[in-house]
């Protein structure tokens, strides 16, 4: 049988609060440089990072909390992209991308003096209520969270924005989730973003149309969770309609480390930033009417 849809009940902007920004149709783009484990369990590292972000333009800096023991068994595969960088036990991968919970405390302290937004992506709900306990402005949820209704339960009850990637999942598990929030009434929470789980994601895979599609079938903002490692598809995912940009960056793209190989340097992060904001420019107001440049020739 066909699913009802929530559509009937959209509004024509949807916006979210993420700290002290506006995000939706008609805001500038909500760009977050996701520093994920690019640390490498450092967390000089994480300082660099957030520096790096903050002076690329980013609206916010995002790391992953979790704890390797409770995230996966011994002797868990790893992905191919990950197994290319030499790592073969996912567990042991992660154990040396841990960041302790102080340490992102210090993290937090320190995006509020530099005046850039501290995000995290939990993978447990004690992580979550960790972050809850943290006072941070949203909480983001990776795609194979999107399934894991417990996390999106827990998520929903904090009251807090929600940013939910969609890599991976089908539009019927798409729907599942977004009725969670709709029953829980919380649609006014949540951001959704178009994500392809692929590392990096191929340019002519990135399937940018499914952003409108989104932005047309729910009643929330869409963005684009960016695994490619160009900085074009920023500019051209706003074109399709993304009010929020999720980008990997790195110090150095030679690191060790999974993630690092389709991550942006910060001559590259800043292109990328630079872009969205030239395309949003092009993209004006969707009211035609007659500008002041065309007066002379009309």
């Amino acid at each position: 049988m066909q699913r009802s849809r929530i559509r009937p009940y959209w509004s024509s902007s949807p916006k979210v609060c993420i700290g002290d920004r506006s995000v939706g149709p008609g805001e500038p783009t909500y760009i977050i440089a996701e520093a994920g484990v690019n640390h490498n369990g450092k967390f000089d590292l994480a300082i660099k990072l957030v520096e790096l972000a903050k002076r690329a333009g980013a609206d916010a800096v995002k790391f992953q909390v979790f704890t390797a023991e409770n995230l996966v068994i011994s002797n868990a595969p790893t992905a191919n992209y990950q197994k290319e960088q030499g790592h073969n036990d996912q567990r042991d991968m992660l154990r040396q991308l841990e960041l302790t919970r102080q340490e992102f405390i210090d993290l937090s302290h320190y995006c509020r003096e530099v005046r850039i937004e501290f995000l995290a992506t939990p993978f447990s709900v004690s992580d979550l209520e960790f972050l809850v306990e943290m006072d941070v402005s949203a909480i983001k949820l990776a795609s194979p969270d999107l399934v894991n209704y417990p996390l999106l339960e827990r998520a929903i009850s904090s009251k807090l924005p929600v940013i939910a990637s969609s890599g991976a999942c089908t539009l019927d598990e798409i729907d599942a989730a977004v009725d969670c929030f709709a029953n829980r009434g919380a649609l006014s929470r949540l951001i959704l973003l178009h994500c392809i789980s692929s590392y990096p994601t191929p340019l002519d895979q990135a399937n940018l149309s499914v952003i409108g599609n989104l932005a047309n079938r729910y009643p929330v903002p869409a963005g684009f969770s960016d695994h490619t490692a160009e900085t074009l598809t920023g500019a051209l995912a706003v074109s399709a309609g993304a009010t929020v940009l999720e980008k990997h960056f790195t110090l150095d793209r030679t690191m060790p480390g999974p993630d690092h190989r389709f991550s942006l340097e910060e001559d590259q992060l800043k292109q990328y930033i630079t872009m969205v904001r030239e395309a949003e420019a092009a993209m004006g107001n969707p009211l035609r009417k007659l500008l002041e440049c065309e007066y002379e020739v009309r």
